[in-house]
C-alpha cells in the first residue's frame, strides 16, 4: 500500500476536544464504523447507545459492514429497526445460505467447489438488493446524515472515499471481500473491500465534528478458541483480519479518535452471520463502555466555556481518480 491516497481528502481542522478546547454549545459527533464481516454485527449495539442517549451524529464514515449499518442509520432507521431487520434476515442459517446462493454469479457446480472458481463467488450488489432495508437512500443526496464510504482501488492500491452517486454500488465496492465478492469494476478502476486499506475510517471524518467516535470490530488480539489447522478459505479470511489489525494498530500510533471502542469479537469468523445472538452478547461490555465514555466526554467537567462554532461539514474535494469512480458509480446498472 503506497503512502499517497487517491481518496477524498478530509478537512484538516483539529478536533476541539483533542486540542483541549471546551464548549458551551452541544458538541457535534462524528461516527466511524469499522469493517470486520460478521463481527460488525456488534455495530447494532453501538447504534443503540446513541439512540438511548439521544445522540445524533452529524457525519458517518463506514468501511465494509460498517458502511452497510452506517447507510441504514444515515437513512433514518433507528437502531431498534436495524436490529429487528437484521434478526429477521439472519433468523436461520438456511436463510443466510439462501441469500448468498441467490447472489452468486457462478454456476452451482463452481459454487460448490471454490478451487474451481475463475472469479469471485458472489455479486455484492445483488446481495445488497436482497438484504438491505427498503428505505435505504439510493443516492448519497438522500441520506439524512452525510455518509462517507471507504473502498480500495485495486489498481492504485489506495483508498477511495465515496460521497456521491449510487449508494448501493458504493457499499458493494466497500464490502467486496476478495475471493468472495466480485469487485465493482470498469475500464478505469476495480473497487474492493475498504478494509484492505482503511478498516477503521475515523481519519476520513477528522475535523468534521467536535468528537470523533470510532468502533473497531476487526477482532484485534483475540486468539480463536478452535485451534484446528485452518482450511484454505479460513486462512485467507484470517490473513485479511491480520492485515486489518495491523493497519488499525499503525494508524493509532500517529492519531487517535476522541472515543475508541475495541469490541471483543475476535472469536468470531468473518462469515459467522448465523451467530448474531452470540456476537451481540460478546459486544455487550463494549456497549456499556461506549455509554460510559460518551457520558464522560459530554459531561460538564469536560465542556466548560468556549464560543467556538461547530465545525462546518464541508464537502471535501475529491481527487481526479475519486471523481472518476464516483461518476461511474452514479451510472445506472
Amino acid at each position: 500500500m503506497s503512502d499517497e491516497t487517491t481518496d477524498v481528502s478530509p478537512t484538516t481542522r483539529p478536533n476541539r476536544l483533542q486540542d483541549g478546547g471546551a464548549l458551551t454549545r452541544k458538541p457535534t459527533i462524528g461516527l466511524a464504523l469499522g469493517g470486520g464481516g460478521a463481527r460488525g454485527l456488534a455495530h447494532i449495539l453501538m447504534l443503540e447507545v446513541l439512540d438511548e442517549m439521544g445522540i445524533r451524529p452529524t457525519v458517518i464514515a463506514g468501511t465494509s459492514i460498517g458502511a452497510i449499518f452506517g447507510a441504514a442509520y444515515a437513512s433514518g432507521y433507528s437502531a431498534a429497526q436495524i436490529r429487528a431487520h437484521t434478526e429477521e434476515l439472519l433468523r436461520s442459517r438456511f436463510e443466510i445460505l439462501r441469500q448468498f446462493f441467490m447472489a452468486r454469479q457462478e454456476p452451482l457446480g463452481r459454487v460448490l467447489n471454490v478451487l474451481q472458481l475463475r472469479s469471485a463467488l458472489l455479486n455484492a450488489e445483488a446481495l445488497l438488493d436482497l438484504v438491505m432495508p427498503p428505505r435505504i437512500a439510493r443516492d448519497f443526496t438522500g441520506f439524512e446524515i452525510p455518509l462517507r464510504v471507504v473502498a480500495a482501488d485495486f489498481y492504485t492500491q489506495d483508498q477511495v472515499v465515496l460521497t456521491t452517486g449510487s449508494t448501493h454500488r458504493a457499499i458493494a465496492a466497500s464490502m467486496a471481500l476478495p475471493a468472495l465478492f466480485a469487485p465493482v469494476i470498469s475500464e478505469e478502476f476495480a473497487l474492493m473491500d475498504g478494509g484492505l486499506v482503511n478498516p477503521l475510517p475515523f481519519d476520513v471524518i477528522s475535523g468534521q465534528a467536535d468528537i470523533i467516535v470510532a468502533i473497531n470490530v476487526s477482532g484485534a488480539g483475540r486468539l480463536p478458541e478452535d485451534r484446528t489447522p485452518p482450511k484454505a478459505i479460513e486462512s485467507l479470511f484470517a490473513s485479511l483480519q491480520i492485515l486489518q489489525h495491523t493497519i488499525v494498530r499503525e494508524k493509532l500510533l500517529s492519531r487517535k479518535p476522541d472515543v475508541l471502542i475495541d469490541v471483543d469479537v475476535g472469536a468470531f469468523h468473518v462469515l459467522d452471520f448465523h451467530k448474531l445472538a452470540k456476537v451481540l452478547k460478546a459486544a455487550s461490555p463494549a456497549k456499556q463502555e461506549l455509554r460510559f465514555k460518551l457520558e464522560r466526554i459530554l459531561s460538564a467537567e469536560t465542556l466548560e466555556t468556549d464560543d467556538t462554532p461547530p465545525p462546518e461539514l464541508e464537502e471535501p474535494e475529491p481527487s481526479k481518480r475519486a471523481r472518476l469512480a464516483q461518476r461511474l458509480l452514479g451510472q445506472s446498472r
